[in-house]
C-alpha cells in the first residue's frame, strides 16, 4: 500500500510536503540496470536520488532527499514513478528505517561535521556532554532569550552552546560579530553583549576585517545550507545521530527537546 496523491501523467515534484506525495510518469523502464527514465525526469526537476535499495514484488526503490526530507521513489513494472511511503497491511510505514539508514543518518554526519568545522563561539564548558549550535546575530532579540533561557542547563555544566555568528539583521551587526569575534576572550565578549543586551549589548568594532567578514559570510551560507533564514536557528544532534532543527525561540515547552533534562 502507498500513500500519496496521483497528480497525472507527467512527473511533478512539489518540495517541502510530508511524505505522501505521488507522481506517476509515463516512461518505460528502461531494461539495461541502468536508472529509469522516470527517475532521470525527477532528478533533473531537483529530487536527489542517492541509491537504489532493495524491496519485495515486482517494484524498484530508490532512497533520496527532497530538501532536507528523506524519501523513497518506486519504479512500477510498466516504468512509472511513485514518491512517499510504502505502508503495510496495518498502514505503517515499511522503508522508513531503510531510508533513516541510507539517507538521514548520512544527512546528518554531514551537517554536524560542516557545524563542527565552522568558526563557533564556545557558550559554557568544553566538556559539557550536550553540544547546542545556534546561529545567531549579536543584534537578534530572540537570541538574546534563547540564551537567557539556556543559563541553568549551561551554568550547571550540562550543556555547551556554540553560537555561529551572522551579521544580518543590522547595519552594525557584523561589526558587533567582529568585536565579539576578535576579542582577546571571544566568550567572555559574547556574555558581555548578551548580557548587556537591554543597553545595546557590546560596542561594535571600529571595522570588519576580511578574516571576520569570511567567517560571517561562511556562517550565513551554512545557515541558509541548514534550512534557516533568519535567527536563532538551533541544531541538536540527538543518541540516534540524527540531528534536530528548530527555527526560532524555542517555546518553553520545547526547551527541555533543545537543551536536555535539566
Amino acid at each position: 500500500m502507498f500513500s500519496g496523491v496521483v497528480f497525472g501523467q507527467r512527473p511533478r515534484v512539489v518540495f517541502g510536503l510530508a511524505a505522501g506525495l505521488m507522481l506517476v510518469a509515463g516512461c518505460t523502464q528502461a531494461e539495461n540496470g541502468d536508472r529509469p527514465p522516470a527517475i532521470k525526469a525527477l532528478e533533473a526537476q531537483g529530487l536527489t536520488i542517492t541509491q537504489e535499495f532493495d524491496v519485495s514484488g515486482d517494484l524498484r526503490a530508490f532512497a533520496g532527499v527532497a530538501g532536507d526530507q528523506p524519501i523513497a521513489v518506486y519504479i512500477t513494472s510498466d516504468g512509472k514513478a511513485i514518491v512517499g511511503t510504502r505502508l503495510d497491511a496495518n498502514g505503517e510505514p515499511i522503508d522508513a528505517a531503510t531510508l533513516q539508514d541510507l539517507v538521514a543518518k548520512p544527512m546528518s554526519d554531514k551537517t554536524w561535521a560542516q557545524l563542527e568545522d565552522a568558526t563557533w563561539v564556545l557558550d559554557g564548558e568544553a566538556d559539557a556532554p550536550r553540544v547546542v549550535y545556534t546561529f545567531s546575530d549579536a543584534n537578534c532579540p530572540y537570541c538574546n532569550r534563547f540564551w537567557e533561557a539556556a543559563r541553568p542547563w549551561v551554568d550547571s555544566g550540562k550543556v555547551q552552546l556554540r553560537h555561529l555568528l551572522v551579521g544580518v539583521i543590522k547595519a552594525d551587526s557584523p561589526a558587533k560579530a567582529a568585536a565579539i569575534l576578535e576579542a582577546p576572550d571571544p566568550s567572555a565578549a559574547l556574555v558581555e553583549n548578551e548580557t548587556h543586551f537591554a543597553q545595546g549589548g557590546i560596542t561594535p568594532a571600529k571595522g570588519v576585517s576580511n578574516k571576520v567578514q569570511q567567517i560571517l559570510d561562511d556562517n550565513q551560507m551554512l545557515m541558509h545550507a541548514t534550512g534557516f533564514r533568519g535567527t536563532p536557528g538551533i541544531i541538536v544532534r540527538e543518541s540516534d545521530g540524527l540531528i534536530r532543527k528548530f527555527n526560532g525561540m524555542p517555546q518553553p515547552g520545547q526547551l527541555v527537546e533543545v537543551l536536555g533534562e535539566r
